[in-house]
């Protein structure tokens, strides 16, 4: 079992790309909104405040309405596919998944049970960061994601 805990996340502004992407197109889609974020932010004279990011505003299912790129010390302007928008601020429950991305399921569930038993209500969204970067880190078993899931 993951170490589960809830935290008082403060409001975080980010850098994005926002759409409705295919499951199976994620991979694809993190890697162009990562780029695309990091070199907006380095254009407008911005510093990331944090790892790479992705924001779910809808459960899973076939596509996920989803957002991604990095979390930035100040607010910055559109660029291009680049929009500004925010990490949530308040109660969330987070956990720290080790390994290959096609595992989460297990955590996400084990979180899922964690707060029926702290009578907690999830909320609508959940955002995981990511710790390891898989270029340079090419062992799956050893990556690190942080779940934080918002709590109603």
């Amino acid at each position: 079992m993951n170490e589960i805990r809830t935290v008082e996340m403060t409001q975080q502004p980010t850098a994005v790309l926002r759409d409705t992407v295919a499951m199976d197109e994620l991979p694809a889609f993190f890697a162009r909104a990562f780029t695309a974020a990091a070199a907006a932010v380095a254009k407008q004279g911005g510093a990331l405040a944090g790892p790479p990011f992705g924001l779910y505003r809808s459960m899973p299912s076939t596509t996920v309405d989803v957002e991604a790129g990095f979390p930035v010390t100040a607010p910055l302007e559109p660029d291009g596919e680049v929009v500004p928008s925010t990490l949530p601020g308040g109660p969330a429950v987070e956990a720290v998944h080790v390994g290959p991305y096609d595992t989460m399921g297990e955590t996400y569930g084990q979180v899922e049970q964690w707060m029926v038993g702290q009578r907690l209500v999830p909320g609508a969204l959940v955002w995981e960061s990511y710790l390891s970067d898989p270029e340079r880190e090419p062992d799956p078993t050893t990556w690190r994601t942080v779940i934080h899931w918002s709590v109603a």
